[in-house]
């Protein structure tokens, strides 16, 4: 029995030496695992960004729209009701649409040409900017209610620095960009401006600088943030250029600018600010709006009627919707879960809610005389840049 078992063992041993010998024992085989697994490279850490003082951290330095996904909403507007709010330029007037019926639910006074409705940085106000009437009106949003006119002259434009230390008034007649405070409007430094039509304007990933486009003399200024000063300025190669909106690539690598004239969009280094290039989109180029997957851009082309998507990865356009019955798609906005674009019709007294997926018109809806920069409100984001709603 004894030298039963001594057998046994010795076979068993015998066996595993040469198990061992072939290079494949359980042991070498774990050991193997475990070299190939340590050979794979971990992916490189994202480098954080060094982003303006005071400004909220970048969540994503290879996303600036990280935070704006569907339905993200900000404890801030969690409560507020979700409505679309639309300045009639020529009726002096904001309708309110409800976006579940479709219907205009209040049509509210304001001042003289109101052009934007603006979300304020802390997304706890709405502000009217009344262009010819130098007015702004604060609507609060949880309520639906306007409160007492603000004094501010030629605010064609608001726009708000990414650290929320100053509102920036795009003075267009003025030639001038005001950085005042963010709620009494205060003046604190007067920006004069040597182009015409100072309007449309996005920030960079770090919040360092922003592009602001000139569009009755077809020209683009760079601004230093922090310091409130011009640092470049360069005239658009398109004879009769007029510029538009600016969007910022999600990477933060490129700038979009909308020329309803060259009918298509300026692609730009905004870190070189060297001569731009130009994509043609359709015509009348004039709004540009990202979605919520950071994924592609609508471009409203006003003087056609048409939207185009363009492909942020593939660099190119991939589609163009008609609106149906024609139009003039202007300026507008994304639901906040991304699933319809709302453009207003600038020359046909409308606005047009679109179907993200498919371009299908969901609904052509009368409002007011002149419907220009219409915000879709609460968006997700933690903080608002101005303009009809850009969030970061």
């Amino acid at each position: 029995m004894h030298r039963h078992l001594l057998k046994s063992a010795l076979v068993a041993g015998a066996a595993l030496a040469v198990l061992a010998a072939c290079g494949t024992g359980s042991g070498e085989r774990t050991s193997a695992a475990r070299g190939t697994k340590a050979a794979v490279p971990a992916p490189p850490e994202k480098k954080p960004v060094e982003g303006l003082p005071g400004m909220p951290p970048v969540l994503d330095p290879e996303d600036v729209y990280a935070a704006d996904r569907p339905n993200k909403l900000s404890p801030v507007v969690k409560d507020f009701p979700s409505r679309v709010y639309v300045p009639n330029t020529e009726s002096d007037t904001v309708s309110v649409i409800d976006p579940k019926t479709y219907e205009i639910i209040e049509t509210i006074p304001v001042g003289r040409q109101p052009q934007h409705v603006v979300p304020s940085w802390d997304l706890k106000t709405l502000w009217v900017n009344n262009n010819r009437g130098h007015t702004l009106t604060p609507i609060d949003p949880k309520t639906g209610k306007a409160g007492k006119e603000v004094e501010v002259h030629d605010p064609y434009n608001l726009y708000f620095t990414p650290n929320g230390r100053y509102a920036v008034v795009m003075a267009s007649l003025d030639r001038e960009l005001v950085f005042r405070d963010p709620h009494t409007m205060a003046v604190k430094k007067t920006v004069p401006v040597s182009c015409y039509g100072v309007n449309h304007a996005d920030f960079s990933l770090d919040g360092r600088y922003f592009i602001v486009s000139c569009e009755f003399s077809g020209e683009l200024l760079k601004v230093d943030t922090e310091r409130m000063e011009v640092v470049g300025q360069q005239r658009l190669p398109f004879e009769g250029a007029m510029p538009q909106d600016v969007k910022i690539s999600p990477d933060g690598k490129k700038f979009y600018i909308a020329d309803m004239m060259a009918h298509g969009m300026w692609v730009l280094d905004g870190d070189k600010f060297t001569e731009p290039t130009l994509m043609p989109t359709g015509k009348g180029c004039h709004g540009l709006y990202v979605s919520r997957d950071s994924r592609e851009m609508y471009v409203s082309n006003r003087g056609e009627g048409t939207v185009s998507v363009f492909d942020f990865t593939l660099g190119k356009l991939t589609k163009k919707w008609e609106l149906p019955d024609g139009g003039s798609p202007d300026m507008g906005g994304v639901s906040a879960d991304g699933k319809v674009l709302w453009l207003s019709g600038r020359y046909d007294a409308e606005v047009y809610a679109l179907d993200t997926r498919t371009g299908t018109q969901l609904a052509r809806i009368p409002v007011g005389s002149g419907p220009h920069g219409l915000a879709v409100y609460p968006q997700p984001g933690r903080y608002s840049l101005g303009h009809t709603g850009i969030f970061r």
